[in-house]
């Protein structure tokens, strides 16, 4: 990696990192303490709207964000055209849902649903306004304003929410939380950019983008409509409850894996997009960033599995406990993400959205395959067959990375390999040590601290290339 390149990355994963893990950090204490005052029903209903919230999200960016920070010579004219274009979608979005919220809450045989839908939906409309804004940032590469907007959010909307939970008003905590953030962050982006749109609407612009755009769509909305496809069918099969501790194991397996990859997903692309010519440098700064990526991501992972079950008694108590299990096996599926999004982003670099798409739809036909085949298993054994498909997955995504740079998928093995049986080894160690342990507290302890010196020293010992390559950076 280029010297200016490596300057860049650090400078981005630096302040992307304090905002991910500042905001994460507040985010995990405001939830911990409402999951203490609230019950797995009030997560579950939330639960069930999960699906449409995000899938409308998806309808409303349209891919039009990657497809700004793409695009090489974007104009005033794009950004505005995109920035009205979300609004519209959003206003419509809200007007059908509003509509079929009393649909929504027959589907669940909940009818409290339909006023909670009809609020919470809200989201959508604010969510919109901020997009733009976002994206120009990230251009930039500007994570420290993002870093302030977010955690000043999240921690006025998180002060609010807990107050209402306190005050017993159950899922409406949530609720109000959430659009109080969303309306927070809409306003604090305006306040911190220096951008307001034209009064024009480009139909040229539009269409432009909108071909890169509409195959990340495509391939998102087929995503989205996956990964919440499991709630739709715990919801509709099994209680708002044992939803409620589905959604928290999940929120709990999600946090490491995703706000590293979320880290090194906003920083790279918009880097590497400007050497989206340059194969050779290309395939080298993909191959630091699966090492990089694997060598934070297995730990935390495997570590999370070991101690989940005092994690949960100690953090949300014993009525929670449902969840420490589908906790434990979570973690195997979101432990691999990162091998995935790092071969999408490729795509997406070289412009080859039409290339993802495809892929999504064969990897998501083979997801549902194994979904439905998984259900008379219960939740456990769909969790579990989550973790199968993650697997293939990672493969198949590996299939267009040979084509387009020369890295094949047992090269992206070599480079995981020592990381991944490291972290399974370490997880052993602390599984069996914290079994002679029976207070949770000490357990938990004691788990994080003989996991973190057994990784370390052995991967110092052993000269680990993603260890030296992190305190370089720290250096720097």
């Amino acid at each position: 990696m280029s010297e200016s390149l490596k300057s860049k990355t650090v400078s981005g994963v630096l302040w992307s990192a304090i905002e991910r893990f500042s905001l994460q950090g507040v985010q995990f204490i405001i939830n911990i303490l409402m999951a203490r005052l609230l019950l797995p029903s009030d997560y579950g209903m939330i639960g069930m709207l999960a699906v449409f919230l995000q899938i409308s999200q998806t309808f409303i960016d349209s891919g039009f964000s990657d497809a700004l920070v793409q695009k090489k010579d974007r104009t005033e004219t794009d950004l505005s055209t995109v920035f009205y274009f979300n609004i519209i979608i959003s206003v419509l979005l809200y007007i059908l849902l509003f509509i079929g919220a009393p649909y929504i809450a027959q589907f669940y045989r909940m009818p409290e649903l339909t006023l909670v839908t009809r609020v919470i939906m809200l989201n959508l409309i604010f969510s919109s306004f901020a997009a733009v804004p976002k994206t120009i940032l990230t251009i930039r590469i500007d994570f420290k304003s993002q870093s302030k907007i977010s955690l000043i959010s999240a921690i006025i909307s998180g002060i609010v929410g807990i107050t209402m939970a306190y005050k017993g008003l159950g899922v409406w905590a949530l609720v109000i939380q959430s659009l109080l953030n969303a309306s927070l962050t809409v306003l604090l982006f305006f306040y911190y950019i220096n951008w307001r749109p034209l009064k024009v609407f480009s139909k040229e612009s539009f269409q432009r983008l909108f071909s890169f755009g509409s195959k990340l769509l495509f391939s998102r909305l087929i995503h989205a409509l996956y990964y919440n496809l499991y709630s739709l069918v715990i919801g509709r099969k099994y209680s708002s409850a044992e939803l409620g501790y589905y959604t928290r194991a999940e929120q709990f397996a999600i946090l490491p894996s995703s706000n590293i990859n979320a880290i090194i997903s906003r920083v790279t692309f918009p880097i590497l997009s400007n050497i989206q010519d340059d194969n050779v440098r290309l395939a080298s700064a993909y191959r630091k960033y699966i090492k990089l990526a694997s060598y934070l991501i297995f730990p935390l992972m495997v570590g999370l599995a070991a101690v989940a079950q005092p994690l949960v008694l100690l953090l949300l108590t014993e009525k929670w406990m449902m969840a420490a299990v589908l906790l434990q096996i979570l973690c195997f599926d979101w432990m691999f993400d990162h091998l995935s999004i790092i071969n999408l982003n490729l795509l997406y670099v070289k412009g080859r959205s039409d290339w993802a798409l495809r892929m999504e739809i064969i990897k998501k036909t083979i997801a549902t395959l194994i979904l439905f085949a998984s259900i008379p298993f219960g939740i456990e054994g769909m969790c579990w067959g989550r973790v199968l498909y993650s697997l293939i997955a990672a493969y198949l995504n590996s299939y267009y990375t040979k084509s387009l740079i020369g890295l094949s998928f047992m090269e992206q093995v070599k480079d995981i390999y020592p990381s991944l049986l490291l972290a399974l080894f370490m997880g052993g160690v602390v599984f069996i040590s914290i079994g002679f342990i029976t207070h949770p507290a000490l357990q938990l302890l004691a788990g994080i601290l003989i996991g973190s010196s057994c990784y370390l020293f052995i991967s110092y010992w052993l000269h680990f290339e993603a260890l030296h390559e992190i305190l370089s950076m720290l250096k720097r």
